[in-house]
């Protein structure tokens, strides 16, 4: 009897970005490290071709809903249906993914896969994504101006008192 999985992380991104990476090749392929691809009508290729779907149904950034297939699959295998879920979540977006329909015996290793091929390369993608602190604006340093050697200053020399002159 085929099996179902239910996989959930939080991504350091906001749920519009996530959407958009999981939808769009380019983006999926930068998210990812893996090629994906667009072939039109929904369908798309994800994993340099190792996993082949369609996109069923979308809900902007709330929920994808896909039929999924990997290679590992037989012919005679139906495709799984895997429902990405979009929650806005402490700065970032928790995201739950539920793949259903998954040929016997192979429900421990796309577990293990999605957290290693998908999660955690995602965490990493946005991560590098996001802008770097703001440091507080300190004050301008102060100019140095160089110290110019002076003279000792001269200290007021006392005067001999002057003298009567003799007549």
């Amino acid at each position: 009897m085929p099996d179902n999985l239910r996989v959930a992380d939080v991504i350091p991104a906001p749920p519009r970005a996530v959407y958009d990476a999981w939808l769009d090749a380019k983006k999926h392929t930068a998210m990812t490290g893996a090629k994906a691809t667009d072939e039109g009508k929904g369908r798309f290729t994800a994993w340099n071709g190792y996993i082949s779907g369609r996109t069923l149904s979308k809900q902007p950034q709330k929920k994808i809903v896909q039929s999924w297939r990997t290679s590992h699959f037989s012919d005679t295998d139906a495709d799984s249906k895997v429902t990405v879920e979009l929650e806005p979540f402490d700065g970032g977006t928790h995201v739950t993914l539920v793949q259903e329909n998954i040929p016997d015996d192979q429900a421990d290793s796309y577990r293990d896969g999605w957290h290693q091929n998908y999660f955690g390369p995602m965490k990493a993608f946005f991560a590098a994504k996001k802008p770097a602190a703001k440091k507080k604006k300190s004050a301008p340093a102060k100019k140095k101006t160089s110290a110019k050697k002076s003279a000792p200053k001269k200290t007021a020399a006392k005067k001999a008192p002057a003298r009567k002159k003799k007549r």
